[in-house]
């Protein structure tokens, strides 16, 4: 048994219907690589157990205290069952990328059950007509509470359901065993919660002479600007409207190593070249449907707080910052190069900002208080009176350089999705493994009811973005080359002593002067090469029959004139045509 701590209990205070407090992943596998070259849904069933048994957090429940006066109480699961939490489902013919988008999202969209260990699984079959899917390929999607992990922590879990090796039953495996707790009583839950209360009142005064202190420390540097002030004007778009139940999501993936030629091109991180993406993207989106503002739009990105306090027993380690995107500028490469200060001096503001924590407010107080505060926040879309306008969220996280396996099936390709908050529709989240970056949106569906057209547009962006880098690249070279001077060529004529011969000494002398002469003037530069940057189709990967893994191409959505879905109301009719 253990208590939360209070970043942990933020996420479970922040619970609410509309906004559920789960992150997702949805891992695409091949089975050949498999015992036998295909996997059986009791295989995948077997080996999570015997994954999770090591991990007692996953057979954990929520036990609150009574009346909600304390943090609540991981309690280990005496009736813990591996099945209710791993589902079998399905897609309906054709099984395309649609119909894969539109599954996710409906089950991204349901709460969890909070009386039970806070995660699930689905393994789906049927992707039988995804470009770059191998034959036999399933998906698995899982949904755990953020109150379990945080993003810089998604390593963790990646090891949680996955093996380094495609056959782990041959290696030999430690004694198994399984341990369950017994839930506190009333009176011991009592007692402790009275204890936690004097300490987080404590806490509470202690931290508050802190903060205020910091933020004295914080406001001198604003006015020496050796601390940058923070832009938090940002105009309002779409995605500030108040968040719904219902979600959105697609996905795309770039090439890691275009990804590392514009970083060092450019001379920025890689977050900022993934900034840089997402602002294109959304400067697009905006324009077509004429609402882009004048004014750059912002984003927040999270920051692991491991770096800065310390490792300690939360799960949760995280804070944000805001960063400009730079969507006013409308060249590729100066956006980069303005989002790459923003984020320089985002950095700068977080290591000196107590702000950056306060999401642990939600944590500190009573869960009976701030719940109450929260359903009152949400119910009463009091986001509208905000003067904050955060167009999104980006989290960026590094996955594995090394192939993982689950079930013994390879994972070729893995999206992750994000949560949504009450005055933030729209999440991107980026995940790079294995020389492949990609990029997922979850959006809230009334905010955006056309997510393939905002995939195209991010997409557009990035060929744009390399287009420009690359031209850039290929003239410089260009110029280069040009710079360099060529030799002179000496020539010269032998003598005669025959009036023939002097007539040819004079003639090769003659000459040898004039080429002289010719050298000596200034070199022309040859023009410098330039390519025009044109809309990207999203390639289509085809997969003959007999190839493996290693020869599968990247998995790819279709066009959007494809994968859109017929609406009615909020309910979204899957089309079984494979248009």
């Amino acid at each position: 048994m253990k208590q939360l701590g209070v970043l942990d209990t933020a996420f479970i205070n922040l619970e609410h219907p509309n906004t559920p407090q789960h992150v997702g992943g949805l891992g695409i596998y091949d089975p050949s690589s498999a015992p036998g070259g295909f996997v059986r849904f009791k295989g995948v069933i077997s080996n999570f157990e015997r994954r999770l048994s090591k991990h007692t957090i996953f057979r954990s429940h929520l036990h609150r205290v009574p009346g909600n006066v304390d943090r609540p109480y991981w309690v280990e699961d005496a009736n813990f069952d591996v099945e209710f939490h791993i589902r079998h489902i399905a897609l309906p013919q054709p099984g395309d990328w649609r119909q894969l988008c539109i599954l996710v999202a409906r089950l991204h969209a349901r709460p969890l059950d909070m009386t039970r260990p806070l995660w699930e699984a689905y393994i789906i079959e049927g992707l039988d007509n995804i470009p770059g899917v191998p034959k036999g390929g399933f998906a698995i999607y899982t949904k755990m509470h953020h109150s379990l992990v945080d993003g810089a922590g998604g390593s963790s879990i990646m090891s949680v359901i996955h093996d380094l090796e495609p056959d782990p039953a041959a290696v030999p495996q430690g004694p198994r065993v399984v341990t369950a707790d017994v839930a506190p009583g009333n009176v011991y839950l009592a007692t402790s919660s009275a204890v936690n209360n004097v300490k987080n009142s404590v806490k509470m005064l202690t931290g508050g002479i802190g903060v205020l202190r910091d933020l004295g420390k914080m406001a001198v540097g604003m006015a020496q600007k050796k601390i940058p002030i923070p832009s938090i004007n940002s105009p309002r778009t779409r995605f500030n409207t108040p968040v719904g139940p219902y979600r959105v999501f697609e996905a795309t993936e770039f090439s890691l190593a275009d990804v590392k030629f514009l970083k060092d091109f450019a001379g920025v991180k890689i977050n900022d070249v993934v900034l840089s993406v997402v602002a294109g993207g959304l400067r697009y989106y905006l324009d077509h449907h004429n609402e882009l503002p004048d004014e750059s739009l912002s984003v927040t990105i999270p920051l692991d707080m491991r770096t800065r306090r310390g490792m300690t027993d939360e799960n949760n380690q995280v804070g944000s910052v805001f960063v400009e995107l730079h969507t006013n500028v409308a060249d590729p490469l100066e956006r980069l190069a303005g989002i790459y200060k923003s984020s320089q001096e985002a950095k700068v503001y977080g290591e000196n900002s107590p702000l950056v924590d306060v999401l642990r407010l939600a944590g500190v107080m009573p869960p009976a208080l701030t719940r109450s505060l929260v359903n009152s926040y949400s119910n009463n879309h009091l986001t509208r009176h905000l003067p904050l306008g955060i167009s999104s969220v980006v989290s960026n996280v590094a996955g594995p350089t090394f192939p993982l396996f689950s079930a013994g099936a390879r994972m070729v390709r893995y999206y992750g999705l994000g949560l949504l908050t009450p005055g933030v529709g729209l999440f991107h989240l980026i995940f790079s493994s294995n020389g492949i970056m990609t990029m997922s949106i979850v959006g809230d569906r009334d905010s955006m009811p056309d997510p393939a057209f905002y995939r195209e547009c991010i997409e557009r962006s990035f060929a744009e973005l390399l287009a420009a880098a690359k031209s850039q690249s290929n003239a410089k070279t260009a110029d280069a080359t040009a710079d360099v001077k060529t030799p002179e060529v000496k020539k010269t004529a032998k003598s005669s002593t025959t009036s023939a011969g002097k007539k040819a000494t004079a003639t090769a002398s003659s000459a040898s002067a004039s080429a002289k002469t010719t050298a000596k003037a200034p070199a022309t530069k040859r023009p410098a090469k330039t390519s025009v940057a044109t809309p990207v189709k999203k390639p289509v990967a085809r997969k003959a029959k007999g190839t493996t893994t290693k020869d599968a191409k990247p998995l790819n959505a279709k066009s959007s004139s494809e994968l859109r879905a017929k609406e009615d109301g909020n309910v979204v009719q899957i089309n079984h045509s494979n248009s």
